[in-house]
C-alpha cells in the first residue's frame, strides 16, 4: 500500500497584533472552553510573546517549501527487507509521487534506525539510490525526528542550501531484532544513572504518567485511554496498509495483556517493519502540492523526572506553529497527533487543547475524533493500529495528513479537509515538533 503528497510552507516576515487566539478559545469547532479549569485556562491566555505558545499575534508568513510528493509503505511484521531496504523503498515511491529523479535531489536527511545503527544514514542511503546531495544529514530525536526532519528540510529550502530535499525513514524493526533487543535500545532514552540501571523500559514510563494522569482525573483505564484505542483501530480499518485493521472494543482492550500497569497490550502501539518519506521542494511543481505554512518546536525536558505533567512542550511547539501560519486550531480540518501509548494520545490531545483535562478517552467515546467527527484524529489509525516502525512511524501521520489534503485518502476522507496539523513527540513526551500544513488551492 502506497501513498504520496506535496506541501509548502512559511516563516514570518513580519508580526501584527491579530486574533489568534489559544485552542480552547474562540468561535471554531474546537472551541470546549467551557470545560476548562480556570487555572488551566489563565495558562493558554496568558502569552506575552509572538512566538510564545497560543501567541496572542499573527504572523504574516512568507515563502517556506512545499511538499511535492511522499510515499508510504504497508506496515507490518514483512520480513524481507533490511533497514536500508526500506528506507529505498520509501524514497522511491516519494521521488515518483513527486516526479523528481535522484539527480533532482540536492538535500537529504535520513532518520536514525535501530537496526542499521550506521553513523552516517544519509551518506549511506545517498549512495544506495545514487544521489550525490549537496547537504546530507542524519538525524535523532525519538519519535519527534520524522517531522523534525521535514522542518529541517524547510529551513534548507527557505534559505537556498537546497532547493529539492529528500526526507526519508524505514526501519526492519519487527522482522529485524527480537522485542528484547528492542525494547533495551529504547529504554535508553531513560536517565543513564537514575533511570535505565533500575531496568525500566519506555512502556513503563509511559505507564507512570498513565498512573499519574488516571489518578489526577479519577478515571479508570476503562474509561479514561482504552476508547482512544478503540477509535484508532476503527480508522485503521479503512486503510489497507495498517497492521491491524480488526475492530476492537474498549473490554478488548482491557481484557488484552497486561504490559506495564495499567498499560495493556492493545494501549501499546505494535513493532512494524515499513517507511516513509517526502519530497520538499522551493516550488509547488504542480496543482498537488500541499503547502507547510507554519513549524514549531519545543524542548523543556527529557527525563520524566524532570517532566511538567501540565507542560511537556506540546502547547508550546504547536502554539509557535500556529502563529507563524497564522491560523487559529478552530480552523484546523485534520490532525495528526503522535500516539506511541493511549496515554500519549490523551496527554497530546488535551494539552493542544482539543479535549478538555481528563476528557481524551470521553472525547474518543463521543466521537469526536471520528473521521466524520469536529476533530478528525489519525484517519490512518495512527501508530496504535497502523502501526510503528521507528521513524517511520511518526512520518506516516505527515503522509496522511499530506494525503487527506489532497482529497485522495478514498473511503477515510475527511470532508473539506483543507487545513491540517501535525504533531510528534520523541523520549517519554520529551521534544516536540508541530507542522501546519494547507492544502493547494483547488484541491479537496
Amino acid at each position: 500500500m502506497t501513498t504520496a503528497s506535496s506541501s509548502t510552507g512559511s516563516t514570518p516576515s513580519s508580526v501584527s497584533i491579530g486574533p489568534l487566539m489559544p485552542p480552547m478559545v474562540g468561535d471554531g469547532r474546537h472551541s470546549v472552553l467551557s470545560h476548562f479549569g480556570t487555572s488551566r485556562c489563565s495558562r493558554f491566555v496568558q502569552v506575552p510573546r509572538a512566538d510564545g505558545p497560543y501567541g496572542l499575534v499573527r504572523r504574516e508568513a512568507a515563502h517556506m517549501a512545499w511538499i511535492r510528493g511522499a510515499g508510504l509503505t504497508a506496515f507490518g511484521r514483512l520480513p524481507g527487507r533490511d533497514a536500508l531496504g526500506w528506507q529505498a523503498t520509501a524514497a522511491t515511491l516519494a521521488m515518483a509521487d513527486a516526479g523528481t529523479r535522484p539527480r533532482d535531489v540536492d538535500g537529504l536527511i535520513v532518520g536514525y534506525a535501530t537496526t542499521l545503527d550506521h553513523l552516517m544514514p544519509a551518506n549511506l542511503l545517498a549512495e544506495y539510490l545514487g544521489i550525490t546531495p549537496a547537504v546530507a544529514l542524519g538525524a535523532a530525536v525519538g519519535g519527534a525526528t520524522g517531522v523534525a526532519m521535514v522542518v529541517q528540510a524547510v529551513a534548507l529550502v527557505d534559505s537556498g542550501a537546497a532547493s529539492t530535499v529528500l526526507v526519508v525513514a524505514g526501519e526492519d524493526r519487527a522482522s529485524g531484532q527480537s522485542t528484547q533487543t528492542s525494547t533495551a535500545t529504547l529504554a535508553q532514552v531513560g536517565h543513564r544513572r537514575y533511570e535505565v540501571p533500575i531496568g525500566a523500559t519506555v512502556p513503563q514510563y509511559y505507564a507512570l504518567l498513565a498512573s499519574a494522569y488516571l489518578h489526577e482525573h479519577g478515571l479508570t483505564p476503562g474509561d479514561g485511554l482504552a476508547p482512544l484505542a478503540v477509535a484508532m483501530r476503527a480508522h485503521a480499518a479503512r486503510h489497507d496498509g495498517a497492521q491491524f485493521r480488526t475492530p476492537v472494543t474498549a473490554a478488548d482492550v482491557r481484557a488484552s495483556r497486561p504490559v506495564a500497569d495499567p498499560l495493556n497490550l492493545l494501549d501499546c502501539c505494535p513493532v512494524s517493519d515499513g517507511g516513509a518519506a517526502v519530497v520538499v521542494s522551493a516550488t509547488a511543481g504542480g496543482g498537488r502540492a500541499v503547502e507547510i505554512v507554519g513549524t514549531g518546536q519545543a524542548h523543556l525536558h527529557q527525563h520524566i523526572s524532570e517532566a511538567d505533567m501540565h507542560e511537556f512542550g506540546a502547547r508550546v511547539s504547536a502554539g509557535r506553529a500556529l502563529a507563524r501560519a497564522g491560523v487559529r486550531i478552530g480552523e484546523v480540518d485534520v490532525f495528526g497527533i503522535y500516539d506511541s501509548f493511549t496515554i500519549t494520545l490523551a496527554l497530546l490531545l488535551e494539552e493542544l487543547g482539543l479535549a478538555r483535562p481528563g476528557g481524551a478517552g470521553a472525547a474518543a467515546s463521543e466521537g469526536r475524533f471520528d473521521l466524520d467527527g469536529p476533530i478528525p484524529v489519525n484517519p490512518h489509525g495512527g501508530l496504535l493500529s497502523y502501526g510503528h516502525c521507528g521513524v517511520g512511524g511518526g512520518m506516516a501521520h505527515l503522509v496522511e495528513i499530506v494525503t487527506q489534503l489532497r482529497g485522495e485518502s478514498g473511503g477515510r476522507q475527511v470532508a473539506r479537509a483543507r487545513q491540517g496539523l501535525v504533531h510528534a513527540d520523541g523520549g517519554v513526551m520529551s521534544a516536540h515538533v508541530t507542522a501546519v500544513l494547507r492544502a493547494a488551492r483547488g484541491a479537496t
